[in-house]
């Protein structure tokens, strides 16, 4: 009988690449990592997808893209077509996002996994960085955090305690949209990563650069 198999949704950031590193754990194999081209702003991550290549190719994995400009019913129809038992996610606290999460993997015949559901979220920042995850900001929140803080980067508790005694107000791991993340280093890598910043860009809600991630 063959493994479970699961698609992840897939930013590069720390939340989903330490949520499928615990269901693999799980024995739940991950051949797809699916990114998905956003029609509601900018997104940083879909505008570093280089990046989220490098890191697909680290982890061994097939980089699968969908355009939501086609529309939820397509992206469930995509789903449906790649043989998978799971649609996996790093949702905490959104409640809003994990229905809609439930709902597509409901109409593509798949069950939704979402392993840090619930989770505390200072308690699961300090288990990231206990499993040997490093990470570093590529997006703020305007309104939320300055733009010093591009680029800062999370490789023990003591960074993540400088940031939070600095931040008391946002969320451990901006669960809230307050910052993104790329990961520079897990378990799940062949190899470290370096980050580049080639610039640094504006949008309507968010400072975020462009960077590349070189090996080291």
């Amino acid at each position: 009988m063959r493994r479970k198999r699961g698609v992840a949704f897939f930013s590069g950031g720390k939340d989903i690449i330490y949520a499928i590193h615990l269901v693999q754990k799980r024995e739940v194999e991950v051949p797809y990592l699916l990114a998905l081209k956003t029609t509601i702003g900018t997104s940083p991550h879909w505008e570093n997808f280089s990046a989220l290549k490098t890191l697909a190719e680290a982890m061994g994995k097939e980089l699968l893209t969908f355009d939501m400009a086609r529309g939820s019913k397509a992206l469930a129809e995509f789903i449906s077509s790649l043989d998978v038992d799971y649609l996996i996610a790093g949702d905490v606290l959104l409640e809003d996002h994990l229905r809609w999460i439930e709902l597509i993997a409901e109409e593509a015949g798949v069950k939704p996994l979402e392993p840090l559901w619930g989770w505390d979220t200072r308690e699961l920042a300090e288990e990231i960085l206990g499993a040997g995850f490093e990470y570093a900001i590529i997006a703020v929140d305007k309104k939320k955090l300055g733009e010093e803080w591009l680029g800062y980067t999370f490789r023990s508790l003591r960074d993540l305690e400088r940031f939070l005694e600095r931040n008391p107000d946002i969320d451990p791991i901006g669960e809230f949209g307050e910052f993104h993340t790329v990961v520079l280093a897990s378990p799940l890598f062949e190899g470290r990563f370096a980050l580049e910043i080639l610039s640094t860009e504006e949008s309507e809600r968010y400072h975020w650069v462009r960077f590349g991630l070189r090996k080291r």
